[in-house]
């Protein structure tokens, strides 16, 4: 049996949560009292609560169902979140516990930074020198190239054109790939990040023939130092002023609806293109649905056959 150790950041599990998980990310320094009012406003603005850890637990169940639909007992998802229950650590001792000698590690999501995806691997390492029982691993670095993962961001743009339904819409129609935004530095070091996600946009724009698409970043950090931009909302306004009045965003780094989806993008984003007279809409995330877990299994499989995409740890 090979392990598979799906990973993602995790959320707060409601208003109780919110201290737990806002510390856990500031790695044990607690948020001050407008910070966390800050953050609660945002969740609350979203009905509470993030539904993140539930779409990962069914994106988990659907990449199982879909491994075994082709090769029953081959594989078994664990799952591991960075910053709530069940942790990394968790997965990894349960791994252990169950007699995995060998397991594929794959974050979700497509574009490798090593403020990101490189912090999961980190912490897969610290959690294997703990006492566990000796077990290998691959991990995959990135997939924001792997052609049916292309094929679906693709056919979700397809389906979104659907609020643009005038011609004259459609010949005025921007789109905008985003990611999240990371602190400016890691253009000093090299990191392929940028890189990526400019290289996923083109491959899904070639494939759809479009011309008019932009890059841009969402969600920064609220920390003192710089972080990539340009911002969505500077890009929706900067659209605005120069007379475009329609806006499809494509948030290609992100994988299922969360606060920097339902809020970032819903709400303030959409602020913001209504306040610049910009029809703005969105494509849907891909959360639980089999089209995209189907597209993981594949991913596994690949990589469990020949290493694609993949640095043994």
């Amino acid at each position: 049996m090979i392990g598979v150790l799906l990973m993602a950041y995790g959320s707060p599990q409601g208003p109780d949560d919110l201290v737990r998980y806002y510390t856990h990310i500031r790695h044990g320094r607690a948020p001050s009292a407008e910070e966390l009012d800050n953050l609660r406003m945002r969740y609350d603005a979203i009905g509470g609560f993030s539904p993140l850890t539930a779409m990962t637990q069914g994106q988990g169940k659907g990449l199982q169902e879909a491994l075994d639909s082709s090769e029953p007992g081959r594989f078994r998802v664990f799952l591991g979140l960075k910053h709530s229950p069940p942790f990394i650590s968790t997965a990894i001792r349960q791994m252990a516990s169950d007699g995995v000698d060998h397991f594929i590690a794959l974050v979700l999501a497509p574009h490798y930074s090593s403020m990101s995806v490189g912090e999961y691997f980190d912490e897969i390492g610290r959690s294997l020198e703990k006492g566990n029982r000796p077990m290998t691993w691959h991990g995959i670095h990135s997939w924001y190239h792997f052609p049916s993962f292309i094929d679906l961001v693709s056919e979700r743009l397809r389906r979104a054109h659907k609020f643009f339904f005038t011609e004259a819409e459609q010949r005025d129609l921007v789109t905008v790939f985003t990611a999240h935004s990371l602190p400016q530095r890691i253009y000093r070091m090299g990191d392929p990040y940028p890189a990526q996600l400019r290289e996923t946009g083109e491959l899904v724009a070639e494939s759809l023939g479009l011309t008019r698409y932009r890059f841009s970043w969402q969600s920064a950090g609220r920390t003192r130092e710089p972080w990539m931009r340009p911002d969505i909302v500077e890009t929706i306004r900067a659209l605005g002023a120069e007379g475009h009045k329609h806006v499809l965003v494509c948030p290609v780094g992100f994988v299922s609806d969360h606060l920097e989806i339902l809020y970032d993008l819903d709400i303030e984003c959409r602020r913001a293109a209504q306040a610049a007279g910009v029809h703005m809409e969105r494509t849907s995330s891909f959360n639980d649905d089999s089209q995209f877990t189907r597209v993981l299994a594949e991913i596994v499989r690949k990589t469990a056959e020949c290493g694609y995409g993949v640095t043994k740890e």
